[in-house]
């Protein structure tokens, strides 16, 4: 094993909140996981910080009654 080759994977990575009920509504928001259509195309890569913040965004937007999830 080579002890100089750079650290690559964090040990801690944030699961996508998709939940496969992929629709968007008038304001491109998915009603399956409520991250808009730029968070989504973003996920994959967003770093830690990046993928907290779209989280925090999902939150706020569940708080929001006017937003329903698909079950």
């Amino acid at each position: 094993m080579c002890k100089s080759a750079p650290f690559l994977y964090p040990l801690f990575m944030i699961d996508s909140p998709c939940v496969r009920r992929c629709c968007l509504d008038d304001k491109d928001i998915c009603i399956g996981c409520l991250r808009s259509l730029s968070e989504i195309r973003s996920w994959s890569q967003a770093d830690e910080p990046a993928k907290k913040r779209i989280l925090a965004n999902v939150e706020r937007r569940k708080a929001n009654t006017s937003l329903k999830l698909i079950p």
